[in-house]
This record gives C-alpha cells, structure tokens and sequence, in this order.
C-alpha cells in the first residue's frame, strides 16, 4: 500500500468514548474482565475437545473451531479497545488497521458461516439420526471446515485491500473503539458506493442467507423435538435450541444492523454499542451456551482434571 502517493493521511485516530472520559475508565474494567474470561472459557474448550479422544466427533469439532475463532477475534480487537479505553485519543497506523480490519472481516465471517453448519449438523442429527453417519462424515465435516475459514480468507483479503485502496485525506479520527469497515469507509475521500453496493450485497448475502437458513433449520428441529415421546427429552432440547438461537440472534442480529444500515441510521455511540454485541457479548456466551453447559463437555473436562491429579498423586 503506497499511502505516501495517496494520501495526507498517515495514521488513524481511534476516538473510543472519549466524549464520556468516566465512562471509559468503568468500561476498561468490565472488558478486561470479559477478555480474560472469554480467553479462559474458549481455551478450555480447545484443550478439552482436542485431549479427549471421545469427543472427536464432528459436533464437538465445530465447537473447537468456533473456539479459535473466537480467541481469534477477541485477541485482534480487545487489547487495542483497552489501549483506546486507557487513553483519549489511540492512534493506529494504516498497517495496524488494515491488519485489524482484516481478522475482524475473516473471524467475523468464519463464525457466520461455522454457526450455519453446526445449525446444519444438529438439524441432520436430531431429524436424520439414521442417515447422520453418512449425512455428516469426516469428509463432509472437513468440507464444511475448510471451506468457512478458506472463503472468507479470500473476502477479507479482497474487502480490506478495497476499502485501503481508497485516498485518506483528512480527518483521520475513527469515531469507533477499533477499525471496523463502516467508520473506516466514512474517511475517505472518494466516492465509496460502488464499494457500498458491494458490501450490502454481500451482507445480504453472507449474512442473512446463512442466518435464514440457520432458523429454518431450528425450525425442523423444533417440531422434531415435539414429537418426542419424553417430557424431560423435549425440555432439555427445547432449552439447548433456545440457548443456541440467542447466541445466533445477538450475533446476525447485531452484525446484520451495523453492516446493512444507512451512513446517518445511528448515532456513532448506538453503533459502537451495536458492535460491542457481537464483538464482545458473543464470544464471551458462546463457550457457555454451546459447550460448557454440555453433560459430554463436562464428563470430559472432569475426566481430564482427574488424570491431572492421579498424574501429580503418583
């Protein structure tokens, strides 16, 4: 990226809340409590599914590789927002945000498309049961894997050199806690709508497409489960589905709203808080809702902590 050619513009500067300055110091708080303990829940996740032969099972290997992507995610966003949220004004250089621009395009994306086929999985689990072997096989699963990390490989790198390729030539202040595409977009100075095309398209695409499928196959599970003969069966059921579509919603919800929306929809503090829901709230829920509320999980980290301690016993 030849910026000097371009551009007047050398860095950026993340502004954060830096119109509530006692705000920010309370808020510093709350999200580095919620980046160690997103960090902490979704690395026992990792080491448990990878240590425990029994739960390599395409199910549980999903819920790993949601695990990285949400350590992923975390890591890229969360110390530079504790950086902005300890200061008044952080700047970042071009190399800085287009770097985190780019994890946050590829993590983000990777979840979309990793929440639609464990969607998919449990729908062909509970409603196929007889045919799942088959249905959701080591290939299928690898399949899956590699193709919701390997395309979105391909859309941040295409989207983050696109809205970089834009001249920045004053202001150069992100109203924003990191270097998200929509504030980034709003600095340059170029006509940006083709780009803006391009995004909503994709958003509609990438986003609502999985998200639409992702209900439609809750919805088959759902009726499966009510011809479930055993009381305790559906309820236990009920409870996971309903677990895993709050997740779904906050985060398609969230991101759909801060991506589809109009330049002036929001006020830039409703939209930092819009991104704060799924760029904090759902990495930090998901390890609870999908793995740590699992029976399997939790025989599996017992399992794991009592080889620890006859280990240390002998």
């Amino acid at each position: 990226m030849k910026r000097e050619n371009e551009s007047s513009v050398f860095d950026f500067i993340l502004l954060g809340f830096s119109n509530f300055p006692e705000l920010q110091v309370q808020l510093f708080g709350v999200f580095l409590v919620d980046y160690l303990v997103t960090l902490l829940g979704n690395a026992i996740i990792i080491v448990v599914i990878s240590l425990e032969q029994s739960l390599h099972v395409p199910m549980y290997l999903f819920l790993l590789n949601l695990s990285v992507v949400e350590v992923g995610f975390s890591a890229v966003i969360m110390p530079e927002m504790l950086v902005v949220l300890s200061s008044e004004k952080t700047r970042i250089t071009f190399a800085g945000c287009f770097t985190q621009m780019y994890f946050i395009i590829l993590f983000g994306g990777t979840e979309c498309f990793l929440l639609g086929a464990m969607a998919y999985d449990r729908f062909a689990a509970i409603c196929h049961p007889l045919s799942y072997p088959v249905t959701m096989n080591n290939r299928v699963f690898l399949k899956l894997v590699m193709f919701s990390w390997v395309s979105w490989i391909m859309v941040a790198t295409a989207q983050t050199s696109w809205v970089f390729s834009f001249p920045f030539c004053g202001p150069n202040e992100i109203n924003h806690l990191f270097c998200e595409t929509p504030p980034v977009l709003e600095l340059a100075c170029a006509n940006t709508f083709l780009f803006e095309i391009y995004a909503f398209t994709g958003t509609i695409l990438i986003i609502m497409v999985p998200f639409v499928l992702i209900l439609l196959s809750y919805v088959r599970i759902l009726f499966a489960i009510l011809k479930m003969p055993s009381t305790t069966g559906r309820q236990k059921a009920f409870s996971t589905c309903a677990s895993h579509l709050t997740s779904v919603t906050l985060f398609y919800g969230t991101a759909s709203m801060t991506y589809l929306q109009p330049k002036s929809g929001y006020s830039p503090e409703t939209k930092k808080l819009m991104s704060l829901a799924y760029t904090l709230l759902t990495p930090l829920l998901n390890p609870l809702i999908y793995s740590l509320r699992n029976s399997e999980m939790k025989r599996a980290l017992m399992k794991l902590w009592r080889r620890k301690l006859d280990l240390h016993t002998f």
